[in-house]
C-alpha cells in the first residue's frame, strides 16, 4: 500500500562527495519512490555544496522562521533542488552560522565541530517545523546518519500531539561510527524542548558520544535497520534488548527487505 515516507539524511549524492552514506542517501529514496511511495527528502545545506551547480533555490514560503537554541535565535532557511535524472526533490536545511559557513560535520583539519550537538538539534527541529508548515503528513520517518538522531525523541515527545506526526512511525538506520568527539556539556539542556524535557535524558551519560546519541535514537524509534555490515553489534543488541524491531543488513538489494520492514512497522 502506498505510504508517505520522510527521509532525513546526513548526506546525499551528488551534493556531497560519493561516500557510502551519500550514495545511500540517494539510492534508498529513489528505490522507495520507484516502488510507488510518496517521499520527501531532507539534508543539511553543508558549506561544501555549490548552490549554482546543484541548482538550489530558496523556498520563500517555508523560510523565515526563527528557532531558539540555547537562548539564541537562529534563522531557518529552506532551499530545494531536484537530483538530475530522477524525480527526487531534496529539501535543504540552511543557516549561516550552523551550515553555510562550515564544512560538514568536521572542520578543515578533520576535527568534529564543537557545536555539532546544537547543529543536530537545529537540523531536527528545522525538518519537523518545515514538514508541519507544508501540511504534509508522513506515515514513516526514516532517519539516516547521526545528524538526524534527535528526530525520534522529538517525534515521540515534543511533536507527539502535532497532527502531522500523531500517527507517524520512526525508523532509524544504524551506520558505522562517524562521530569521534563527544558533544558539549550543554547538549542535554539544548535538546530540551516542549515535552522533550531534560529529565528524559537522565538515563544517558552526560558526555554524549556517538553511542549515547544512537541509543537515544533507538529508544524513541519504532524500528531499527542495520545499514551496513559493519554497524556496532552492541547498538544492535541494545535495540533488541529494548524490544525494538530490527532488520539485519539486507545487502545492496534492499528494496524488498525495506518494503517488508515498513509493512511490519
Amino acid at each position: 500500500m502506498e505510504k508517505k515516507i520522510l527521509f532525513i539524511n546526513q548526506e546525499i549524492t551528488p551534493y556531497v562527495p560519493d561516500s557510502d552514506l551519500s550514495l545511500m542517501g540517494k539510492a534508498i529514496p529513489q528505490v522507495i519512490q520507484e516502488n510507488g511511495h510518496e517521499i520527501r527528502t531532507f539534508m543539511p545545506k553543508w558549506g561544501i555544496i555549490n548552490e549554482r551547480r546543484g541548482q538550489l533555490h530558496e523556498v520563500i514560503r517555508l523560510s523565515g522562521m526563527n528557532l531558539i537554541i540555547d537562548d539564541t535565535d537562529h534563522p531557518l532557511i529552506i532551499k530545494v533542488a531536484t537530483i538530475t535524472g530522477t524525480r527526487i526533490q531534496v529539501y535543504f536545511i540552511d543557516n549561516d552560522d550552523y551550515f553555510s559557513r562550515r564544512q560538514m560535520t568536521k572542520d578543515e583539519e578533520g576535527n568534529d565541530y564543537a557545536d555539532n550537538g546544537e547543529r543536530a538539534i537545529f537540523y531536527a527541529r528545522g525538518v519537523l517545523e518545515t514538514v508541519k508548515k507544508s501540511h504534509w503528513v508522513p506515515d514513516i520517518i526514516h532517519v539516516h546518519g547521526w545528524m538526524g538522531a534527535v528526530v525520534p525523541l522529538y517525534i515521540k515527545t515534543a511533536y507527539h500531539d502535532e497532527p502531522s506526526f500523531a500517527n507517524t512511525k520512526v525508523i532509524t538506520t544504524l551506520l558505522p561510527k562517524s562521530m569521534d568527539a563527544t558533544l558539549p556539556d550543554n547538549f542535554k539542556r539544548c535538546v530540551s524542548f516542549r515535552d522533550a524535557t531534560i529529565d528524559l535524558l537522565a538515563k544517558y551519560n552526560d558526555c554524549f558520544d556517538y553511542d549515547e546519541l544512537m541509543k537515544m535514537a533507538i529508544d524513541y524509534s519504532d524500528g531499527v535497520i542495520a545499514g551496513d555490515k559493519d554497524v556496532s553489534k552492541d547498538l544492535l543488541e541494545y535495540a533488541k534488548a529494548a524490544g525494538v524491531p530490527t532488520l539485519a543488513y539486507p545487502g545492496e538489494d534492499f528494496g524488498a527487505a525495506y518494503e517488508e520492514f515498513y509493512e511490519k512497522i
